[in-house]
């Protein structure tokens, strides 16, 4: 199965909230009216679009069909298809780094699936042709540490990792030199995931920060903040918090075939302004990829 037809596959519960209802919509209606808008602003906030991104979606609908002098409604939906990719961005924000060594810092609250998707990005990085090392620097937890070097064997990548309640920082010290003995080309860091205990979290990230600047300085560095799409608005909520602890300019959105909610990816593109570069629709190794704005437009219509 293409990467495609596994996301029209994985998007089959948000598409059933917002295409087939936008399909029964329009078939029914024979004008453009205030009633359609309305019953559309409906639709879309039920899929968890959210009602600020929702607001601003039927705007510049109503603006594109007064522009095209539209009159038929079933152009409407080739219409919405257009904006949605917009607000997307259009553009993709690819994990592959700009230059190497990188250091990519990953950070999510526990239970959205970090510690699962960086041993999936490290597989597709390394199919990329990439040679990838994983940091285990979530020491609060002995499963995510145990987890992770399961993900490592299963992607085929080296590991660092210390004991259980160890030093964070420590272990990404450790993980940095390992890294340039050995030629890494991306060293990806785990990182624990108790936002409900922000002020040490932040100490946390900002040691684990400054070992970076220090020690790997020639490095690209980029933090991914994993956020899981079932949680629907709570994950935006979530991702609004996690930005004020962390430098966050990349996106991991996971379980998105678990979830009529899918309409939250539109959301946190519009009202975060951080570019969202990888989603994650299975639990296979190569069901993590990165994300293309017109490709999940096409998909979710």
């Amino acid at each position: 199965m293409s990467w495609f037809e596994k996301l029209k596959q994985g998007l089959t519960k948000t598409r059933d909230v917002i295409n087939d209802k936008v399909d029964a919509l329009l078939s029914f209606t024979k004008t453009i009216d205030e009633e359609l808008y309305e019953e559309l602003e409906e639709i879309l906030i039920t899929s968890d679009v959210g009602v600020s991104t929702t607001t601003k979606i039927i705007e510049m609908l109503r603006k594109k069909v007064r522009e095209n002098r539209i009159d038929d409604p079933s152009k409407v939906k080739e219409l919405l298809k257009e904006i949605i990719a917009d607000i997307l961005d259009n553009e993709k924000h690819s994990v592959i780094p700009k230059s190497t060594p990188a250091v990519y810092i990953v950070v999510g609250v526990n239970g959205v699936g970090k510690t699962t998707s960086i041993g999936k990005m490290s597989h597709y990085l390394k199919q990329k042709g990439y040679k990838v090392m994983l940091a285990a620097a979530d020491t609060f937890r002995a499963a995510a540490i145990d987890q992770l070097e399961v993900w490592a064997k299963r992607s085929g990548v080296d590991i660092i990792k210390h004991q259980e309640g160890a030093d964070p920082a420590a272990v990404v010290f450790d993980a940095i030199q390992a890294a340039k003995a050995r030629g890494v080309d991306i060293l990806i860091c785990d990182t624990a995931g108790r936002l409900h205990n922000k002020k040490n979290l932040m100490e946390e990230l900002r040691k684990i920060n400054r070992i970076v600047e220090r020690e790997y300085e020639n490095a690209y560095k980029k933090t991914f903040l994993v956020l899981d799409a079932t949680t629907g608005q709570n994950a935006l909520n979530q991702a609004k918090e996690f930005m004020n602890v962390a430098n966050v300019n990349g996106l991991i959105l996971t379980k998105l075939d678990g979830t009529a909610k899918g309409g939250v990816v539109i959301s946190i593109a519009n009202e975060l302004n951080i570019p969202v570069s990888m989603i994650g629709v299975g639990e296979g190794i190569e069901d993590l990829q990165e994300f293309d704005p017109k490709e999940f437009a096409d998909a979710l219509f």
